[in-house]
């Protein structure tokens, strides 16, 4: 039986390697997932009896909030094992997921402002954890200007690091925020003591939620090749995968 050594795809050519081949199919599982999450959300679940026809668009809301988060958790392990060991592909996936992680934080805010106007009567209140996803959005935002004013990636990775491992204390802020203090944000929909909706309502949001999840990593790898082809540009393997 051959043994796959790992450790070896730490190197950013090996990873190369292996990210090309895995992010069309964790792009394809995206694809597939999210149509039919759509599917099932807009077109099988049912009418909710409070918020009506209204409450469909946490089936995008929800699933693009908690990637907000765990992304951000992500990238600042990511960077904080790149500060502490120096590894250059560690600074480069940090790096890579920040777009994304960006994209579901102002996704999140834009559908829940959405979702507040007929619910609340309001597009924006500044509610506890509203104005904490908000501070998560300007978080991911500083953390790319920061990477982009700085011209030695090295420098750049070390920066930002430092910034994104400040910056995750406002992720458990933003979680238990619903808990800590009285807000208009609802509490959990689905939790480890069970779901609170109904079987097909919570067949499409946990599709989505894999959905996004598949599509977060995609672009993660996606994103990342191209960042180790133009960090590693001068390198002679570069060259020649580019020939």
């Amino acid at each position: 039986m051959k043994t796959i050594h790992w450790f070896k795809f730490s190197s950013p050519q090996n990873f190369y390697w292996l990210a090309g081949k895995m992010w069309p199919w964790f792009a394809a599982l995206a694809t597939t997932l999210a149509l039919v999450g759509l599917w099932i959300s807009f077109f099988v679940a049912p009418v909710d009896a409070q918020q009506g026809q209204g409450y469909r668009i946490i089936f995008v809301h929800v699933p693009a909030s908690q990637m907000s988060m765990f992304i951000y958790l992500v990238m600042a392990g990511w960077a904080g094992f790149g500060l502490a060991f120096n590894t250059r592909l560690s600074g480069m996936m940090a790096s890579a997921l920040a777009p994304t992680g960006a994209l579901f934080a102002f996704l999140s805010l834009a559908t829940g402002s959405l979702w507040g106007k007929p619910m609340w009567g309001a597009w924006w209140v500044w509610d506890a954890r509203l104005t904490s996803t908000l501070i998560l959005l300007f978080l991911y935002l500083g953390f790319l200007a920061l990477q982009a004013s700085i011209d030695d990636p090295r420098r750049a990775d070390k920066a930002c690091a430092i910034l994104a491992l400040v910056g995750a204390v406002n992720v458990p802020i933003i979680y238990f925020s619903v808990k800590w203090w009285n807000t208009l944000h609802q509490g959990l929909s689905v939790s480890t003591k069970g779901a609170s909706m109904a079987t097909p309502m919570l067949a499409g949001m946990l599709i989505m939620v894999i959905a996004f999840w598949m599509y977060a990593i995609a672009m993660a790898l996606y994103r990342v090749r191209n960042i180790i082809l133009e960090r590693e540009r001068h390198t002679d393997w570069v060259k020649h995968a580019v020939a």
